[in-house]
């Protein structure tokens, strides 16, 4: 290893799946970055401290997958505004105090919604399905676009209160819908876009009742189309999928590892010969 080699990786259990060495290792070769390398390591929460404590000064970067972007945020030194407000963290990036937690997760959402059209939300509604980890990037991306409220999909709203709370941190008016097929259609009358971050088969009951949003985002990719992704289609919406949100989270975690812009064609051409 000579002085300008580099070290990144992504975290998660499992992780065998993941697509982000693609992306990170298209984007080193764009920008000329010869010595850097990029891998996927197997990894848990409860062993995510000690193993980055563990990594030598070669390592910049580190994007962080389920189940790990809790622990992420807890240990890292410094932690960005958004990445304390969502709670949770995919990027770990190196800094004098140690280590900086930041969500560019909220990145993956705002692009993937400029890939669909979508740039500006002000004084309009969204609706968000699901109040877990994905929820709440979500939230504060539509807050960042004007959005000036949110309806929450989620089965129990006891649940959705970490969503709920993430939302009105950002200014967002937040209210709960039940999983209930009128209410969910009520819900999407007049909203300006729906951003799905369930799995495939926890939409798929309400599909019909969600299909009329002009606008779907829905975070799965595999397997894709999904019900929800089919139905908004039929019904003449537009639609974006998760690689979307894949490769637009990718950007922000590129330039903070390199210091460099992401070559962002070059990483999109990669992603698409991959699949």
């Amino acid at each position: 290893m000579t002085s300008d080699d580099r070290r990144a990786a992504v975290l998660g259990s499992p992780i065998e799946h993941s697509k982000s060495p693609v992306l990170h290792g298209a984007a080193y070769a764009a920008l000329g970055l010869s010595g850097w390398t990029y891998d996927r390591i197997e990894c848990t929460a409860e062993q995510l401290p000690g193993l980055v404590s563990g990594l030598g000064p070669e390592w910049v970067g580190l994007s962080v997958t389920m189940p790990n972007k809790f622990a992420a945020l807890e240990f890292a030194t410094e932690r960005t505004e958004r990445a304390e407000i969502v709670g949770s963290a995919n990027t770990l990036v190196r800094s004098p105090s140690g280590w900086r937690a930041d969500c560019t997760d909220v990145d993956g959402v705002t692009g993937a919604l400029a890939d669909a059209g979508l740039t500006d939300l002000t004084g309009r509604t969204a609706v968000v399905v699901g109040a877990g980890g994905t929820a709440r990037p979500a939230l504060v991306a539509l807050a960042s676009l004007g959005a000036r409220s949110v309806r929450v999909i989620a089965r129990d709203e006891s649940r959705a209160q970490g969503a709920i709370a993430c939302g009105h941190a950002v200014g967002l008016d937040v209210v709960w819908v039940g999983f209930d097929a009128s209410a969910i259609s009520t819900a999407v009358s007049d909203c300006a876009a729906v951003v799905s971050t369930v799995p495939a088969d926890g939409a798929a009951p309400f599909a019909e009742a969600l299909s009329a949003a002009p606008l779907l985002l829905d975070a799965i990719y595999d397997p894709w189309p999904t019900p929800l992704a089919d139905a908004v289609t039929r019904a003449g919406g537009v639609v974006v999928g998760g690689l979307s949100m894949l490769l637009n989270q990718a950007f922000g975690q590129v330039e903070q590892f390199t210091g460099m812009p992401a070559p962002r064609r070059d990483m999109a051409e990669a992603l698409a010969a991959a699949l």
